[in-house]
């Protein structure tokens, strides 16, 4: 049971949020607000969603991509950061379960996703 009063703050945050809707085996890109120094900029990171977790404001999404020398890189990030400026779904994925750690494991063609085809 939570606070009426948490519950009802944190709905204030969620509601001016524009997220698309999107799950695990969709390729992301997440534009991200990074301060150096006295300077912001805004960075992509974009990879494949491999999970989703929480509920509320305490969402977050584990977002993997291969980096420099087939190195995988992963991030998580809150859904409703405020570092966050955007959330954009580039491709939807085929897959059959929530949590795509598996792919971890996986390199080159092994670790691809098919492409969810809409009728």
């Amino acid at each position: 049971m939570r606070n009426k009063y948490i519950e009802s703050f944190e709905q204030a945050q969620v509601e001016n949020r524009n997220i698309p809707e999107f799950r695990a085996g969709d390729t992301v890109r997440v534009a991200v607000n990074i301060k150096e120094g006295e300077k912001t900029r805004v960075q992509n990171f974009e990879g494949l969603c491999i999970a989703i977790r929480g509920q509320g404001t305490g969402r977050t999404f584990n977002v993997r991509k291969i980096g420099a020398n087939s190195i995988g890189v992963e991030r998580i990030f809150p859904i409703y950061s405020d570092s966050i400026e955007s959330i954009e779904v580039l491709r939807r994925g085929r897959v059959r379960r929530a949590k795509l750690f598996y792919l971890r494991e996986l390199k080159g063609k092994a670790a691809r996703i098919k492409e969810l085809r809409r009728k």
